[in-house]
């Protein structure tokens, strides 16, 4: 049987990375991560399409070198249509449009959303019905896997994403951008002694948007008293807001978990490589009898091998895409 040789490519925000997979096992998987929007405290989305236009080739190339593949050896190439910032996408879009039709090999979409959900299984094998939860900086959604394409979406934040509310609040403390791994950091020195609000939105949705005026409120207030208290109290503020933004995700997990009877979890996204976050799902999944899926620390953040390995199933089911489709900065799931 002919080997399937998947290129993988994902340029939804700030990071560019490609994979190549054979047959579902990574062989390459390279990511160049944009430092440049660390000085803004954000994405820029321009400066974000220039750096892509400068790292993908070279790239490509090299992720094809490490796995030993030539060009011509690909069966298909699968690049992220979405969702994300509109000009980093096409960037990617557009070099694998390119790359398929001089080698004229068919081209597959791949959802973002969708890709992370298969980070779940570039390790580990499903054993369906799956209940995951995606946690990144610009998303939260919670999903019910029947199969690698029965998915339903039953929970999702009303407003900011998990990831917006690290970097929110911790933009309030003064910390750098992406501050979700300087939070995580800090809170190992420090104790969740102050308590903010936990949401408590209808069905299995969740609300972050309150957790930052809460932080935004109570600082105002305690700076206004001492001029010093970030600075004498930065762990434990890291700590307490971590705590509030873990309990808000558990605790719907937990629901969604007991109505629906699955009894295994994933956990994916940036916001899943989060120690305590694992932790406390380690400790809800072990005293619930819950099998647990995470992905490597590696394959959490945007990459492209689960780019490639939902290429890959999209390939086996003969799910191609046409040359003419466009980039969609909201596409969800179903």
């Amino acid at each position: 049987m002919k080997d399937i040789i998947i290129l993988g490519i994902e340029s939804s925000c700030d990071d560019t990375a490609v994979s190549v997979i054979v047959n579902g096992k990574i062989k390459s998987n390279l990511i160049s991560s944009q430092w440049i929007h660390k000085k803004y405290g954000g994405v820029v989305p321009e400066a974000a399409s220039r750096q892509h236009v400068e790292s993908i080739v070279e790239l490509t190339e090299t992720a094809l070198l490490e796995a030993g593949i030539l060009k011509t050896h690909l069966s298909a190439i699968a690049v992220t249509r979405g969702p994300g910032l509109l000009g980093s996408l096409l960037v990617g879009i557009s070099f694998a449009k390119a790359l398929t039709l001089s080698l004229k090999i068919p081209l597959i979409e791949v959802n973002h959303l969708y890709a992370h959900l298969m980070s779940l299984f570039i390790d580990n094998e499903p054993n369906f019905p799956i209940l995951v939860l995606t946690v990144s900086g610009g998303h939260t959604q919670l999903t019910l896997m029947r199969s690698f394409f029965d998915i339903e979406i039953i929970g999702q934040s009303i407003d900011d994403a998990a990831g917006e509310a690290f970097d929110k609040t911790g933009k309030l403390l003064g910390l750098a951008y992406p501050a979700g791994p300087i939070i995580d950091s800090l809170s190992k020195a420090g104790k969740a002694i102050f308590k903010f609000p936990i949401s408590n939105v209808a069905d299995f949705n969740f609300s972050f948007s309150g957790l930052k005026t809460a932080v935004l409120y109570f600082l105002r207030e305690q700076l206004n008293k001492d001029s010093e208290f970030i600075k004498k109290n930065l762990s434990d503020l890291c700590a307490s807001i971590q705590t509030t933004i873990c309990q808000t995700l558990i605790q719907k997990l937990k629901l969604a978990a007991v109505r629906t009877q699955v009894k295994a979890i994933g956990i994916a996204g940036g916001v899943s490589a989060n120690s305590q976050l694992r932790e406390e799902l380690t400790l809800l999944c072990n005293s619930n009898d819950w099998k647990l899926y995470t992905a490597k620390l590696s394959y959490c953040t945007d990459n492209g091998a689960m780019i490639a390995l939902a290429g890959y199933y999209k390939f086996l089911n003969q799910e191609f895409a046409e040359d003419t489709f466009q980039p969609l900065a909201r596409y969800p799931i179903i």
